[in-house]
């Protein structure tokens, strides 16, 4: 049997694991969440629900992946007891990648349009009619959204295809150090624009006026949702990354690196937009359309706007990016460990079902618009991102956290044991009742409240 690749450093491990989480879930979504839910005391409680939620289901799937050094579906496998089947989940996880994919390199998509319009000078000088119309001109054609989706799947392709040590992790190395030094410089810049002191205290300071007006449960609610989702936790997606790895280090304090990068983007990406929305006089809680539509408009009349624009792209870009790899790597992962393909079949193999996969999500927004599922103005992408985000993330996620806790799976104990190999911060055994009861409780409220609210 061919012996499995492996990373060649901790610092690769740790930049893929973060580059993976950090997409545009923390560079789109964070900023939107915290200017919709009052500012602070939002971000103070979604750190809180990071340490309390997210991390531990983090090492639950490392230590499954580094126990096994398998992919999700025969990782499931090797470690549940004989004759039990929680390896079928293992199927819907390596659907979940794959559709996942569908429609995030369509977004992905959006984002190097816009680097493109942004370094073309697009926005310099124009309306926000006009500004409007470029957005609106891309969303209703075909070519442009599925050109941009094939570009961004042949450069994850021909990453991936070079190797796990050679393509994925040196890539991601560079595009992880290069989105951080781009973020900090952007954020500088956004800290020194006139009234951006209003923009910083709306966003770090808990205001108990935005507070109410929210309310609380909303807040509560929005950080616990985002503290989950932030580090795509449920389908495998962090557990390859743990089946690349030896055992020189104790995965919680690798855990706590990563959600540690993964917010230090999220809150630095708030502190680029936030204060400039304030100071041009621009409402922080725009939702997505903050990024394509609202933004391209703070560059079109700020000073140096042309190249802060392309950088502000560029790091969404590479953020968007990092994460189609990290995802990617998985599904090549599944056809290497469940067919014996060799890296470059399997790469070939995953980016054209995922191409082929992705064209209804580009079409639901124009040719296919007439096409709403599960409720009136939903698109294609509207109901993949609901079967991934609303129902396989969380149910994902419950599975992991009953394999590793239940004796009818691999085990508290083994669990223990693996989690705790190497040098670094341990687990204590304190939290054995914590894991296995308020955990679960957690992910099911997660899942239902999820699912109520999305057709309330």
């Amino acid at each position: 049997m061919k012996e499995r690749e492996t990373l060649g450093s901790r610092m690769g491990f740790i930049l893929l694991s973060a580059g993976c989480a950090i997409g545009i879930g923390n560079v789109w979504r964070f900023p939107y969440m915290v200017g919709a839910n009052g500012g602070g005391l939002f971000v103070l409680v979604y750190v809180l629900f990071l340490l309390a939620l997210g991390v531990p289901i983090m090492t639950m799937e490392y230590a499954i992946g580094r126990a096994s050094r398998k992919s999700i579906l025969p990782a499931y496998k090797k470690l549940e007891p004989k004759g039990s089947k929680w390896h079928v989940f293992g199927y819907f996880a390596i659907f979940g990648n794959y559709l996942l994919l569908m429609f995030y390199s369509v977004v992905s998509g959006w984002i190097l349009r816009y680097f493109i319009l942004a370094v073309n000078g697009a926005f310099q000088g124009q309306d926000p009619e006009t500004i409007s119309g470029l957005y609106s001109e891309m969303m209703s054609s075909p070519w442009i959204l599925l050109g941009f989706m094939a570009i961004t799947m042949v450069i994850t392709i021909g990453v991936t295809s070079l190797g796990l040590e050679k393509g994925v992790e040196r890539v991601t190395k560079v595009m992880m150090v290069a989105l951080i030094i781009i973020m900090v410089c952007l954020g500088i810049k956004s800290l020194t624009l006139p009234g951006a002191g209003e923009g910083v205290k709306f966003y770090l300071m808990p205001n108990a006026e935005n507070v109410r007006k929210v309310g609380l449960g909303n807040v509560l609610y929005g950080a616990l949702n985002q503290s989950f989702f932030t580090l795509s936790l449920g389908i495998g997606s962090m557990e390859i990354f743990g089946s690349y790895i030896k055992k020189e280090k104790s995965l919680v304090g690798e855990a706590l690196i990563v959600a540690g990068l993964d917010t230090f983007v999220a809150i630095v990406a708030g502190l680029i937009t936030i204060p400039a929305c304030f100071a041009y006089g621009v409402a922080p809680d725009k939702g997505p359309s903050l990024i394509f539509l609202t933004l391209p408009n703070v560059f079109a009349s700020m000073r140096g706007g042309r190249l802060i624009g392309s950088f502000f792209f560029l790091f969404m870009y590479f953020a968007a990016l990092s994460t189609m790899i990290g995802v990617f790597e998985n599904d090549v992962s599944f056809s290497i460990d469940l067919f014996g393909y060799e890296r470059k079949k399997a790469s070939l193999i995953a980016g054209i079902v995922i191409t082929v996969g992705s064209i209804p999500c580009a079409l639901g927004f124009n040719v296919w618009s007439a096409f709403q599922p599960l409720k009136a103005g939903n698109t294609v992408m509207d109901l993949e991102d609901f079967i991934v985000s609303n129902l396989l993330l969380p149910i994902g996620a419950f599975v992991c956290c009953l394999f590793c806790t239940t004796r009818y799976g691999w085990g508290f104990d083994k669990y223990m044991e693996e989690v705790n190999a190497g040098s670094g911060i341990k687990l204590s055994p304190f939290f054995k009742w914590y894991f296995r009861i308020v955990l679960p409780l957690i992910l099911i409220f997660l899942a239902v409240f999820g699912l109520w609210s999305y057709f309330k």
